[in-house]
């Protein structure tokens, strides 16, 4: 059933996708395999987009799909999880307002436990900054999917520096394009391949 969901949200079939996952639910099926059968199904639209297959309508559309798969999902995973013991910080950098994929890794930070403060797109590194010291000891997360993006990574990094908070602050990147010469540049602690992998990293950075 997991692979048919994320077929299905690829396919953009809203209804089916949405009674694919209650069907699962109802069965009892693990609620974080659903939210990462859903990932990967946005991940194939991601694909397709690069392609020119689909345009930002298709964008829009599967991320609706998403946010309404992941509103029937969460209410089983919070009988479940543990409460939060750590924060995730999360925004897409200054210069950049993809969310899509900032969105889907948030969600899965939450499905396992993490307290996760959003702070949208295009963020200045001084607001990544000023949460960070709200928050004290956390997580940092830095999205992005532009090469622009990988200068505002590092002004982010430099600016949690700046505020004296870097021995208290793990920092981790992610975006299509970050890699291990990104992370060198940006000075982050680690970078993420997909919304999987950044829970593994967060959970690794505690």
């Amino acid at each position: 059933m997991s692979d048919e969901i994320a077929t299905l949200i690829a396919e953009l079939e809203e209804s089916k996708t949405l009674e694919a996952i209650r069907k699962s639910l109802r069965e009892g099926e693990d609620p974080v395999v659903l939210i990462e059968s859903l990932r990967k199904g946005m991940e194939t639209v991601g694909e397709r987009f690069e392609k020119k297959e689909y345009f930002l309508s298709e964008l829009i559309m599967s991320a609706e799909i998403f946010k309404q798969g992941v509103a029937l999902i969460e209410p089983h995973l919070k009988t479940t999880e543990e409460k939060p013991s750590k924060t995730v910080v999360i925004g897409t950098v200054k210069g950049d307002i993809h969310d899509i994929g900032k969105n889907i890794v948030a969600t899965m930070l939450r499905c396992v436990g993490f307290n996760v403060s959003d702070l949208g797109v295009d963020v200045d590194p001084r607001a990544f900054a000023e949460e960070a010291r709200k928050a004290g000891e956390c997580i940092v997360a830095l999205s992005g999917l532009l090469t622009v993006a990988f200068d505002s990574m590092k002004e982010t990094v430099s600016a949690i520096e700046e505020a004296g908070l870097r021995e208290k602050v793990k920092i981790m990147i992610g975006g299509g394009a970050v890699n291990e010469k990104v992370l060198e540049y940006s000075k982050a602690d680690a970078y993420g391949r997909n919304a999987m992998d950044a829970v593994r990293i967060a959970r690794d950075l505690l």
